[in-house]
């Protein structure tokens, strides 16, 4: 990715699929260009919390809701240190921001960590030719002086494609830290790093849980070193089938029948522990208003999504796999993907959402209770 930083208002950028479909617009944040694969997210707040995920390593996310940047950009709501996705791409970018909280514009933010966006396009047509055509690689080139089309379209056709590739480790924390529990610490948990969220620790401190957030390169003397009541395994970007070393950690935590909990790319390592196959969706769930139902309730929630694998395991039967019975616990009612896994002989489970959801919705909080129920049986 090459950028530069300069006024971008007037700067042309142009947005071109690897099918060759190409969309013309404005620059919007940094000026220069960059590749990765086109996805859409369906959310209409959140957008900072979107962009610092990172889960969206190497993707280009174009936003359905019309107008963005309303709020601006505020030192409180990053979910990790930095900006992660490789593109933008807006219809109308707020011209004012609005909010006291706010500190720059979220143009400037973009700018400043130089993350190459295009604004003033038709992102609707856009989004609508994903979902019939499916996400795929995209390249934004933006500058007075652009390649011509067929140069640009080589350079897409040759970036990376998001099958097969491994990248929890270029995301995740280098060394381990500790998350102290709020108030009265009752638990300990290893927390597997494999792109976590800033409010996924934080969720759990609040219910007295001392986090200790380990690399995703963690071996399992390193999880057991901590000494821990129960092991999480965090969302992260990439294709599950290429995470053999966290599906090897998992399957010896599950050995030990240490309660366990994981979310997104943390339920996809446990599907693969379980003997499941995963698969890519043709352009997958992003976004805070995807319907979900816990079948072990019948309860439906409204949860916040960010993945394009899923687990391929049976929604109508109990499985038999090397560490118990186990089930599909939550299931999409959009498309009856897989959005959850329990084992019914042990203490483990695993959505494929994201419960820790900073910028809402808070329907799935009760996951994190779930966790600590399972560490007081152990206990107990």
């Amino acid at each position: 990715m090459t950028t530069s930083t300069r006024g971008t208002e007037k700067v042309p950028a142009v947005l071109v699929l690897e099918d060759g479909r190409i969309f013309r617009g404005r620059a919007y944040g940094a000026v220069g260009e960059t590749f990765g694969e086109a996805v859409f997210s369906t959310g209409m707040t959140g957008y900072q919390e979107t962009l610092t995920d990172p889960s969206y390593h190497r993707q280009v996310v174009v936003m359905t809701a019309p107008h963005v940047g309303n709020t601006g950009v505020n030192d409180e709501d990053p979910e990790s240190s930095r900006i992660w996705v490789s593109g933008y791409v807006v219809r109308d970018p707020a011209r004012v921001s609005s909010n006291w909280r706010a500190k720059r514009s979220l143009g400037e933010e973009l700018a400043a960590q130089g993350v190459v966006g295009i604004s003033g396009i038709d992102t609707r047509a856009l989004t609508r030719h994903l979902r019939e055509s499916g996400a795929m690689r995209v390249g934004i080139f933006s500058g007075n002086a652009l390649p011509d089309e067929g140069t640009m379209l080589a350079e897409v056709r040759q970036a990376p494609e998001m099958k097969g590739a491994d990248l929890s480790a270029e995301v995740a924390t280098k060394e381990t830290y500790v998350v102290p529990a709020i108030g009265t610490k009752k638990f300990t948990v290893a927390a597997v790093d494999l792109g976590i969220k800033g409010m996924t620790p934080h969720r759990m401190a609040e219910r007295g849980i001392e986090v200790h957030v380990l690399p995703a390169t963690a071996t399992v003397e390193d999880v057991y070193a901590v000494n821990p009541d129960g092991v999480f395994f965090s969302n992260g970007p990439g294709d599950p089938s290429t995470a053999d070393h966290p599906v090897a950690v998992m399957k010896a935590v599950l050995e030990r029948k240490t309660p366990l909990f994981g979310i997104c790319f943390g339920n996809q390592i446990l599907g693969r522990a379980l003997g499941f196959g995963t698969y890519k969706l043709k352009y997958g769930h992003r976004g805070i208003n995807q319907p979900v139902q816990d079948r072990t309730t019948g309860k439906v929630e409204v949860t916040a999504h960010n993945h394009g694998f899923a687990v391929d395991a049976p929604l109508d039967k109990v499985s038999e796999t090397p560490y118990g019975r186990a089930e599909v616990s939550h299931v999409c009612l959009n498309d009856q993907v897989v959005e959850g896994l329990q084992l019914l002989d042990q203490p483990a489970f695993s959505v494929q959402y994201h419960p820790e959801a900073a910028a809402g919705p808070h329907d799935a909080a009760y996951l994190f209770d779930r966790f600590v129920s399972l560490m007081e049986a152990e206990r107990a």
